[in-house]
């Protein structure tokens, strides 16, 4: 048995040096972390997070971030407007797994063509529509502009440590299913914290932060009007 506490002492060092390099699944560590709280506001108002630019950065940025490949959809609303999402299930980024739902910029005339050159239909509960793109239109969606992200952490996160990271929120709306929406419009930040679930993370250009914050009001607005009504 070696019992050289040169020896032990080298060894220790090294498991703790390997540890320290390598994260869960043995993938090296990443120099430049790209965490949920690193929100970069820039001079033109945008704002950047994971390395991506939203409003400039292609989908094909984020499939080299990722290393993945998404599943692409194009959604035709039940009155006729359509949106193209990315989703990426289960990707890896400085050792956190998480899903990545990604809304692209995408005119609706260009959205219609692929509409009709979709693979696929499926018909959903809402009434809307989703369609399986064909491989050019998969091509063609991954030079498109990236306009929100949606992110999903692979695990709960607790109060204490959002509140730590993203500090206190402007402002806090409790939806009909319970949920609380915490909102950072400087930040184009909205996060939902949901007792039974993961929360869910959403990003946006500050501009468009409305697109957010307007349907939460109008449905805490028409809640609270059903309330009078049948206290009445």
């Amino acid at each position: 048995m070696i019992r050289n506490p040169a020896f032990i002492i080298l060894a220790i060092a090294l498991i703790v040096t390997a540890l320290a390099v390598l994260l869960p699944g043995g993938r090296q560590a990443d120099s430049q972390p790209k965490l949920p709280w690193q929100i970069e506001s820039l001079a033109d108002g945008s704002v950047r997070v994971f390395s991506l630019t939203l409003g400039k950065s292609t989908l094909n940025d984020a499939k080299q971030l990722l290393s993945a490949d998404p599943t692409l959809s194009l959604f035709r609303s039940p009155e006729g407007a359509l949106a193209i999402e990315a989703y990426f299930q289960r990707a890896s980024l400085s050792g956190l797994r998480a899903d990545f739902i990604m809304a692209l910029d995408i005119d609706q005339a260009t959205a219609e063509q692929m509409f009709e050159r979709g693979l696929r239909i499926s018909q959903l509960g809402s009434g809307g529509k989703k369609v399986e793109l064909s491989a050019t239109d998969n091509s063609l969606a991954l030079e498109s502009i990236i306009r929100n992200i949606t992110y999903i952490p692979g695990t709960d996160l607790e109060t204490e440590l959002l509140l730590s990271r993203f500090g206190e929120p402007e402002q806090r709306i409790t939806d009909t299913a319970n949920a609380e929406h915490w909102l950072y419009p400087a930040k184009g930040l909205g996060i939902i914290v949901n007792p039974e679930s993961n929360e869910v993370f959403q990003y946006l250009h500050p501009a468009d932060f409305d697109q957010l914050i307007q349907p939460l009001l109008e449905a805490q607005s028409k809640a609270q009007a059903e309330t009078e009504t049948q206290t009445q």
